[in-house]
């Protein structure tokens, strides 16, 4: 065996999100999020981002039933009552670390409560314990798409300053709570999706804005301010705990060499690290503060803002990584979708069924440039391939090209330990089949582990093993010496 280029404290692992997963949208007292309100579209029907909610109406439509009846994220995979079934497959696959996120709502049901339920707070207690006992490590992700309902309705999300408070307490009430449990935290999952899906980044409805971009990043900044003091309280309540930030991270390409291009994409790429700038240095970067003058955006901040934003930077930087894009300096150049973001077609890369084009160099070239830039631990906390999987008729799946995409991906993670990038850890996203992010599909699979369900929520629920997880189980027992 050949020696492994990651080092021996290395996490693996995978990642989840609870609206992705858990199901139980009604039961012990949690209130509604704000993705329990997303239906299923086919693919055939479906627009660019069909989680965006833009409207009181269209709000109201979706909680009167006119909308009909399949909400996957309420249903999930049903983790709330299996957990102990999937993390023991986890154990089995040798994970160090999972990545899952705590439901707000379940937390504190309309998000302004005074006080928590006891019964949200419980079930995690038990998810922590059940996975201690394996010796998994639980990294948390504080807020991952899930808001409670209550706060869009009532102060338009993160456009209303007093949601600091509501996820300070929120987040107080985790470290207070968990203390003894958690050690590795995250405050904002992919931060940055808010430019592109208000709702969803910041639980905004656009028709209620009077100015999108204006209201955009003044709901980041209260975002900025609660992330940071929320680092604060947990190196109060758990000083030996380490809290990062999260990043949907796009690296982009200049189209060509000519000079246009490469300005675009050094645009493009600013406009993406402009949230970790924030988080890890501490700061409003310049090339930020001009677009904001040029833009007459106007951030208002409260005195001592600044302040806090450069006293609690966070300790490591994660992000996902499923993708790179294409910049041209042409505004005429037609753009591909890809997850969230769009860009110029990449020539080179082939492309997943979904169109997101598949470069796993990128993720050794980004790893390389941020670490360049900020000089902290990074952590890989979601990459993955979205696929349609087939189960034969004697019950395997064969996902080898799921295992080819993840084998591509950390090598080139393992090229960029080499070149001296400080990594943590990587958490492959989705280790078990669970509800889609951004099309609430269950057919866009993405686990080691293949879960009996359709889109239309159909099926025994039965977990099976798939190809991958006993090689992705071979690539941790060899710490990633063995990725055959």
């Amino acid at each position: 065996m050949t020696k492994s280029r990651f080092p021996k404290e290395f996490l693996w692992g995978g990642a989840t999100a609870a609206n992705q997963v858990e199901g139980a949208f009604d039961k012990d007292g949690k209130g509604l999020s704000i993705f329990d309100m997303v239906t299923f579209v086919p693919k055939e029907e479906r627009g660019a981002i069909e989680m965006d909610i833009k409207s009181e109406a269209e709000l109201a439509s979706l909680l009167a039933g006119e909308k009909g009846d399949n909400f996957p994220k309420r249903r999930g995979v049903d983790f709330y009552h299996r957990y102990k079934e999937d993390i023991a497959l986890f154990a089995e696959m040798g994970f160090k670390t999972y990545r899952l996120s705590i439901s707000w709502p379940r937390i504190f049901p309309n998000g302004d409560d005074a006080e928590p339920n006891e019964a949200g707070l419980a079930f995690y207690d038990k998810v922590f314990d059940e996975l201690l006992k394996h010796d998994i490590e639980p990294l948390v992700t504080i807020s991952h798409y899930e808001m409670p309902l209550n706060l869009v309705q009532k102060y338009n999300g993160w456009e209303d300053r007093r949601l600091v408070d509501f996820f300070v307490r929120y987040a107080e009430t985790l470290f207070n709570r968990y203390k003894d449990k958690v050690k590795l935290w995250l405050t904002f999952n992919e931060i940055n999706i808010s430019t592109l899906s208000p709702y969803i980044g910041s639980g905004m409805l656009v028709e209620r804005l009077t100015n999108r971009e204006q209201s955009i990043y003044q709901a980041l900044h209260h975002q900025f301010v609660a992330s940071a003091l929320a680092v604060k309280a947990c190196h109060q309540v758990i000083p030996e705990a380490k809290i990062g930030c999260m990043l949907a991270r796009m690296e982009v390409y200049p189209e060509t060499c000519h000079p246009d291009d490469v300005l675009a994409a050094l645009e493009e790429d600013q406009k993406n690290l402009f949230f970790t700038d924030v988080q890890v240095r501490g700061a409003y970067p310049n090339f930020m503060l001009d677009y904001f003058k040029k833009n007459n955006i106007n951030i208002e901040m409260q005195p001592g803002d600044q302040e806090i934003l450069a006293a609690h930077p966070v300790d490591f930087l994660s992000f996902s990584y499923y993708m790179s894009m294409v910049a041209s300096g042409s505004p005429e150049k037609k753009k591909e979708k890809g997850n969230f973001f769009s860009g110029v077609k990449n020539p080179y890369l082939e492309a997943s069924d979904w169109g997101w084009q598949i470069d796993p160099k990128g993720l050794r070239i980004t790893l390389k440039k941020m670490y360049d830039r900020y000089q902290v631990p990074l952590f890989i906390v979601e990459n993955g391939l979205g696929a349609y999987d087939t189960v034969e008729e004697d019950g395997s799946i064969n996902d080898d090209y799921r295992i080819d995409y993840l084998r591509a991906h950390i090598e080139q993670m393992g090229h960029a330990i080499e070149d001296g990038v400080d990594v943590m850890g990587y958490t492959s996203w989705g280790c078990i089949d669970l509800i889609s992010a951004s099309t609430s599909e269950m057919s866009k699979r993405y686990g080691f582990i293949y879960v009996d369900q359709d889109d239309y929520g159909n099926g025994t629920l039965e977990r099976k093993k798939k190809k991958s997880f006993d090689w992705y189980k071979k690539v941790i027992e060899t710490n990633g010496a063995d990725l055959t």
